[in-house]
């Protein structure tokens, strides 16, 4: 099954096609999973406005989101559903987790700036 670029007619199936995790009994848990961009958005818009970076919870979803979906399809999919304001916040993150791909069909890396703020805030609080 193609999946070229992610829209709202594939997004559902190309999410199902890439999710592993074993321990999934029913849709409830790939729901819940798939829910965790809900909360990762609530934390950048609560960064964005506030200036308050819940660094723990974003990383802790971010790693449980790449570890049931895997490296290139989590980046996919949270490029589609993040809203483009919230690209540096998501790249910073997943570039300090080292779970950047070098490439996503559907945004350009290099022209989205990371967040130098949230990296050094990262780097302190964790290395």
């Amino acid at each position: 099954m193609g999946f070229q670029t992610l829209n709202s007619k594939n997004f559902l199936d190309y999410a199902i096609h890439h999710y592993e995790n074993p321990e999934c009994k029913d849709m409830d848990e790939f729901s819940e999973d798939v829910n965790r961009i809900k909360y990762l958005k609530r934390l950048f818009s609560r960064y964005d406005q506030e200036g308050d970076l819940k660094s723990r919870l974003i990383l802790n979803h971010l790693i449980i989101f790449n570890n049931v979906f895997g490296l290139v399809p989590a980046s996919r999919i949270l490029f589609y559903r993040v809203e483009e304001k919230y690209y540096p916040i998501l790249k910073t993150s997943l570039k300090f987790l080292d779970k950047l791909p070098t490439y996503i069909p559907e945004v350009d890396l290099d022209s989205i700036p990371l967040d130098h703020k949230i990296l050094l805030e990262l780097e302190k609080v964790y290395e």
